[in-house]
């Protein structure tokens, strides 16, 4: 079988095929790490996820790139607003100060990393770079690119002239609706040329012309240049990078490589939405990892419930769907539960579920695969678990473990469960929230459920 991916650039379904054979180069946007990222953002990982997994279950060697944005992200794409490490330093009463920005940053990226990993997402063998890192070469590869010719000088910064890149907008184009929104800088030549370096004599880094910030756009593709090279396979993000920040990243980097495709294969994702409209911190609508957890959902309940959409649909999330979810993957684990013989893949399924995931990462198709197999009498319990271990290797679901089976709650548990259910008997709720932080602090989660307590372990 052969993997096909939407590309992006050219709007169709293509077959891939890597730079190098059997060798992929990918980079995906990585977080802004002002804050902890809702699970709208936390989705793009598992997406990503998924796609590493089934290039490397088709036999292909994948080097990654996520970066790590610890300064420099205005909250507009087209360099317009307030930078959003400057938003989380006064939200968390912090001084302006270069050093409180990064330890900033290093916090929240450390709040990440941990939520992926609860996701499941695969991290031996990814770069997670800090934009913060690499600014001396952001610098030079402006200087490269003023020595071409591609930029002016206003009095806020160093802009790239898109009128000298002869194909500006390639990546899905840019709607002239899109760029009326922009507030007009009469200093600029063109209202879409955009940012590399932003001057700010209080806070940032000294340059040839003078102390600032590199733009946002400048930090990718500086860091996928020095990290895998002036041209990769494969580069991922969210639906709302396509018009200017992509955009901007294939202009600067063609621009200051001479080399064409900078990616050859462009992914986005679509966004996840609540209450039908997109999950966005800064407009309040918003849910966490952590949220989820508290609620005593698994949160492989949640990547499963990711899974049943396909990554270019806009799915809404609601707590009606993740129960749903996270019933259907317990019942998923049920069925794996105490099959642990050895037994063969059945070839049959697992042709079937190539041809759906290959095919643009179809996981509903695949997951509709799995209980297809999980039904099907006539194939044994020592082969449907070896199969489901083999179809694992690209969901990541952790088949293999089951985070249900809670085993002997501790008596120093069951003795607040007990206080906890008289406290809700007589109404006295305070109480009861205590004692379920009392539960939780002892690593277990108690759901309330119509029928009584459940405790989960953690």
């Amino acid at each position: 079988m052969t993997i096909r991916l939407h590309n992006t650039l050219s709007g169709k379904l293509e077959e891939f095929s890597p730079i190098e054979p059997n060798r992929v180069k990918m980079y995906h946007c990585g977080p802004t790490v002002y804050g902890t990222q809702h699970i709208g953002n936390l989705s793009m990982f598992v997406f990503t996820d998924i796609l590493r997994r089934t290039l490397e279950y088709s036999g292909f060697q994948t080097k990654q790139v996520i970066n790590i944005t610890d300064f420099g992200h205005l909250t507009s794409d087209a360099d317009e607003g307030e930078d959003k490490m400057t938003k989380g330093l006064k939200r968390e009463g912090l001084e302006m100060t270069l050093d409180n920005m990064l330890t900033l940053g290093r916090k929240y990226a450390g709040v990440f990393l941990e939520d992926i990993s609860r996701l499941n997402v695969k991290t031996e063998g990814t770069f997670f770079p800090y934009a913060s890192e690499y600014v001396p070469q952001q610098i030079e590869m402006i200087k490269i690119l003023e020595s071409k010719g591609f930029t002016y000088k206003t009095s806020d910064g160093i802009y790239f002239d898109i009128s000298k890149c002869r194909e500006y907008g390639k990546l899905g184009g840019l709607s002239q609706d899109l760029q009326a929104r922009i507030a007009p800088n009469p200093e600029k030549k063109n209202q879409r040329d955009f940012n590399l370096w932003k001057f700010n004599p209080k806070l940032g880094w000294k340059s040839p012309w003078g102390e600032g910030f590199p733009g946002w756009h400048i930090e990718c593709s500086t860091m996928i240049i020095n990290l895998l090279g002036e041209q990769i396979d494969i580069h991922t993000g969210g639906i709302e990078h396509i018009p200017v920040h992509h955009n901007n990243e294939i202009a600067q980097s063609e621009a200051a490589t001479g080399k064409e495709p900078f990616a050859r294969y462009w992914l986005h994702r679509a966004h996840l939405q609540l209450g039908g409209e997109k999950i966005a911190k800064s407009e309040g609508n918003v849910v966490y990892l952590s949220e989820i957890i508290e609620k005593g959902f698994s949160p492989l309940a949640f990547r499963y419930f990711l899974l049943n959409s396909t990554y270019r649909t806009s799915t809404n999330f609601t707590w009606e769907a993740l129960e749903a979810a996270q019933n259907a993957y317990k019942k998923l684990k049920e069925a794996m539960t105490g099959k642990q013989d050895l037994g063969i893949i059945d070839q049959k399924y697992k042709k079937q579920f190539i041809e759906k995931i290959e095919d643009d990462l179809n996981t509903p198709e695949a997951l509709a695969v799995v209980w297809k197999l999980v039904k099907d009498e006539s194939v044994s319990s020592a082969d449907k678990h070896s199969t489901l271990l083999d179809f694992d290797k690209v969901l990541g679901l952790n088949l293999e473990q089951n985070e249900f089976e809670t085993g002997e709650i501790p008596e120093e548990v069951s003795k607040l469960l007990s206080e906890r259910e008289e406290a809700r008997a007589s109404g006295d709720y305070q109480k009861s929230d205590k004692l379920r932080e009392e539960i939780k602090k002892l690593d277990f989660i108690v759901e309330d459920t119509p029928s009584g307590q459940k405790v989960l372990k953690l």
